[in-house]
């Protein structure tokens, strides 16, 4: 059981997930266990997956190999898109060695490009690339997504009007609904929070000490909404229409 979200700001890209792992037999959950679920490889790219842990380090071993074998080399005629589909291609031939099952695994990444910084999602349902841009910039994944993709598209509505956040709104963003996520789902998601930024093309952990700066200023915009709705009150008062007159026989 995972949550995942990814967010492609106007000046990085910003990935953040839960930090638990479900043990399984057969069909059964046994116990839940503490892990790591963002991945960094070469200080460049971010990794972040949702499904087996086994499917998850063969899919970092295939980006690691591929950024050692220059995949990810900048080039004017070589697009995130190409980048993506290598990576697709490799991990798809490679699942299909050892006869895994295809809907056991998504992931995203976030890598540097010459025409900015990138975040790819690869579909649970057969691994296809898809490149996050201008009009679609967030996304998440794992057995919350119903409920994270409804809280960014609402964070869409209420702070992004204008285009993709900067690197810090995405911060913002993501713990919240990660924070509620965890806070609300039925079971398998659990803290503490993890997040990663890229930047300045250097990938980095963000430090718990950011995100507890995020949540203060999460519980100002709640405390805001709550006198916003005291204060809608008082300049509104509701008025009680006046009772129908009785008619006499």
């Amino acid at each position: 059981m995972t949550a995942v979200v990814g967010i492609l700001c106007k000046d990085g890209v910003v990935i953040g997930a839960d930090s638990s792992a479900t043990f399984m037999s057969g069909e059964f959950r046994t116990v839940e266990q503490p892990i790591e679920k963002l991945h960094i490889c070469q200080k460049k790219v971010i990794i972040a997956g949702a499904g087996f842990v086994g499917h998850s380090q063969r899919f970092c071993e295939t980006v690691e190999k591929a950024w050692l074998n220059k995949v990810f080399v900048r080039s004017a005629d070589k697009s995130p898109l190409d980048i993506a589909r290598a990576l697709c291609g490799a991990q798809v031939e490679d699942f299909r060695k050892t006869g895994a099952n295809q809907g056991a695994y998504t992931a995203l990444i976030a890598f540097p490009h010459h025409k900015g910084p990138q975040l790819c999602e690869f579909t649970i349902k057969d691994f296809q690339p898809e490149m996050k841009h201008a009009g679609m910039w967030f996304c998440s994944m794992g057995c919350t997504q119903p409920m994270t993709d409804s809280f960014l598209a609402l964070m869409r509505e209420v702070f992004w009007t204008d285009g993709p956040p900067d690197v810090s709104d995405g911060m913002f963003a993501a713990t919240w609904t990660l924070d509620h996520a965890i806070k609300y789902n039925t079971g398998g998601v659990n803290g503490p929070v993890k997040m990663a930024v890229l930047q300045n093309d250097e990938a980095r952990i963000v430090s718990q000490g950011e995100l507890d700066e995020h949540r203060q200023n999460i519980s100002a915009a709640c405390e805001r909404l709550r006198s916003y709705r005291s204060e809608h009150n008082e300049a509104n008062p509701a008025t009680l229409p006046e009772p129908p007159s009785r008619a006499s026989v």
